[in-house]
């Protein structure tokens, strides 16, 4: 089986706009701008083995104020920069009854990668920058990582880790993991 790192995309991968103290996805392409250390970070996930997963919410899809299109040409962007095997994407806007299997934070579109991609939850890693990322991959099985911005939006469940950005939580799966020493049941 497939050991994965599962990245939420904006404040993980990308510069969110931050009004409020709440973070905000990108509008188009123009504006989608990759956080230093990302690129390097996602290549050295990659040597070591790991599947890389985008999973992220688009619910602004889903509420009708940004086409479909855009997001899809921010994806196409994304692989073009960086070594993803694969994009998740729930455009579900939120509040309906039941609610979405696949919607952060229900564990979804987790599942469903690791089911199409042969990973084993219990030695993967969830890296996000809001609850929802952290209680998605806890409802999953993962390990999750916390990337602390600060944000005005308090964490519902402790992460197993807390980190400052992808080029350090990148370097601290690698050191769990034993890459590079001993190696370790991940």
């Amino acid at each position: 089986m497939n050991r994965a790192v599962f990245l939420d995309r904006d404040g993980v991968l990308n510069q969110p706009k931050v009004i409020n103290g709440k973070p905000y996805p990108p509008a188009s392409v123009a504006e989608f701008i990759l956080l230093p250390g990302v690129a390097a970070a996602c290549r050295a996930l990659k040597e070591a083995g790991f599947l890389l997963v985008v999973a992220t919410n688009q619910p602004d899809v889903g509420r009708g104020t940004l086409p479909q299109a855009v997001v899809e040409e921010i994806h196409a962007h994304l692989r073009r920069l960086l070594p993803i095997d694969r994009v998740e994407v729930c455009y579900d806007p939120g509040g309906g009854q039941p609610p979405s299997e696949f919607r952060k934070p229900r564990p979804g579109m987790l599942r469903r990668a690791a089911a199409d991609l042969g990973i084993d939850l219990a030695r993967s890693f969830m890296v996000g920058d809001r609850w929802r990322d952290i209680d998605c991959g806890r409802a999953a099985g993962c390990r999750t990582i916390f990337i602390d911005w600060g944000y005005d939006e308090p964490l519902r469940q402790p992460p197993d880790f807390r980190v400052r950005n992808l080029p350090e939580a990148a370097r601290l799966i690698l050191a769990e993991c034993g890459l590079g020493s001993q190696p370790h049941p991940c």
